[in-house]
């Protein structure tokens, strides 16, 4: 009988600076990789060309609502709350077609099918899910698409992103994102090793010089960079170390930036506006038909929670109250709970606006806290936009994970979110590794907790 292999993925996670040793609240261990079929494993592959369509088309209709080629309230929404120094920096024309390297959707398994809540071009999670993956394939697991997929594309994505220029990087970390500093500086050794000169810094770290960028170690010489991969959100510019300075050397074409600084690409209004009956227009020309359908079949409805009062003929799009049309949002303050199966979440461009903060579920809520948030949300419209969107419950399945400190294999059932990792290069959105979090199934909201089990995925078939 085959040696239980706890011990080495502890001692493994320690090594690899994802687990605090002995420490009692990490996150659960799974026995071997989530199950995919073979028919969830082809979506999640063809997934990521319709997502990178759609991450185009959104920075298309942001520039030409703008111009007023498209309607003017679209940008207006993507603009509440944001500063005009970076709006003026991010629509510069030097930047016009630049989009994010990695796409990151978060995807609930139900019983009908999937269900895309977030989408995320600054994720965290790509050293945890290249660390696990390496991990299982070590003790003779199948992980699928494979067990490096994400180092090797991540890099490729970045090469992509330098266009010829050295292999000189430096991921800069704020103190706002440290949870990921050691997953991060996981990723950065593994980048050296694929050839990279590569750095995982905080941004005090960073050194300006007419000439461009350095990374400052304690005891080194300083060394240039070429590239600059931003972890951290542009709602924290203002708390950002030398931040102006990246943007003054990007602006000067002295360091490449990705994601690039573009606001509108970190909004999950983006969500509402594939539903948006006066949009339909801009997506059948932007979008090929399959893209639409597939977006629309994963997207829950989703709305922007505006306060403006309606003309009395309107009413807001899709969105019923006990089978009627809506035109004032405070009808919904009233609702039972079987009749709040919604989710309100901050938008972006706010320190509530990643991770699961901000995330607040109707049904799991009083009607006085339901109706506080609602009322909330509203009044901080005009500072940073909430949107609605249908909740959509996950389907329950059966995870096998280690009990801590024994190693005992113990069974749960639980919901699961998959995220998978797509790294753009040369136009195609290819998937270098999914990561699969199963909470346990009276949690509403899905992530990453002490009670979650996380693991890569592999395909039945194989």
């Amino acid at each position: 009988m085959a040696s239980c292999p706890y011990p080495i993925f502890r001692e493994t996670l320690v090594d690899d600076g994802l687990f605090v040793a002995e420490k009692e609240d990490n996150w659960r261990l799974a026995c071997r990789p989530f199950v995919l079929s073979t028919q969830q494993a082809k979506f999640l592959k063809d997934l990521g060309q319709h997502l990178l369509a759609f991450y185009t088309a959104i920075n298309r209709l942001y520039l030409e609502s703008l111009k007023g080629t498209q309607p003017l309230w679209v940008h207006e929404y993507f603009d509440i709350g944001k500063p005009d120094e970076l709006l003026d920096f991010a629509r510069m024309n030097r930047f016009k077609n630049h989009l994010p390297g990695v796409i990151r959707p978060d995807l609930i398994l139900t019983d009908t099918g999937m269900a895309l809540t977030e989408l995320d071009s600054v994720p965290g999670g790509i050293g945890l899910t290249g660390s696990l993956s390496r991990m299982y394939a070590q003790q003779g697991m199948s992980v699928w698409p494979n067990s490096d997929g994400l180092i090797k594309k991540f890099s490729r994505m970045l090469k992509g992103a330098l266009k010829g220029q050295p292999q000189s990087m430096a991921i800069v970390v704020s103190d706002e994102a440290d949870a990921y500093r050691t997953e991060m500086q996981w990723v950065v050794t593994q980048l050296v090793q694929d050839g990279w000169e590569a750095y995982c810094v905080h941004p005090r770290n960073i050194r300006f010089t007419e000439e461009g960028l350095f990374v400052q170690q304690e005891g080194q010489e300083d060394h240039s960079v070429s590239l600059i991969y931003r972890f951290f959100e542009l709602f924290d510019l203002k708390n950002i170390p030398k931040g102006e300075l990246i943007l003054y050397s990007a602006k000067k074409g002295r360091v490449v930036v990705t994601p690039p600084y573009k606001p509108w690409m970190e909004e999950k209004l983006a969500l509402a506006l594939i539903h948006h009956p006066m949009l339909e227009p801009f997506w059948e020309k932007a979008l090929s038909s399959e893209t639409i359908e597939c977006l629309q079949a994963i997207i829950p409805p989703t709305w922007v929670i505006d306060p403006r009062p309606l003309p009395p003929t309107a009413v807001i799009p899709g969105l019923l109250h006990r089978k009627h049309a809506v035109s004032n949002w405070e009808w919904l303050g009233d609702t039972t709970q079987k009749e709040r199966q919604y989710v309100i979440k901050v938008s972006g461009f706010s320190e509530l606006a990643w991770g699961s903060r901000g995330v607040s579920i109707g049904h799991d809520m009083s009607q006085q806290e339901w109706k506080n948030t609602l009322s909330h949300a509203l009044g901080s419209f005009h500072m940073a936009p909430s949107i609605l969107q249908a909740f959509h419950k996950g389907r329950v399945v059966v995870i096998e994970y280690y009990e801590y400190p024994s190693g005992v294999e113990t069974r749960m059932e639980g919901r699961v979110r998959l995220s998978p990792y797509y790294f753009v290069v040369d136009d195609r959105a290819d998937l270098g590794g999914v990561l699969a979090t199963i909470c346990p199934k009276d949690k509403k909201v899905i992530h990453g907790m002490r009670d979650a089990v996380m693991t890569p995925c592999r395909v039945n078939s194989e």
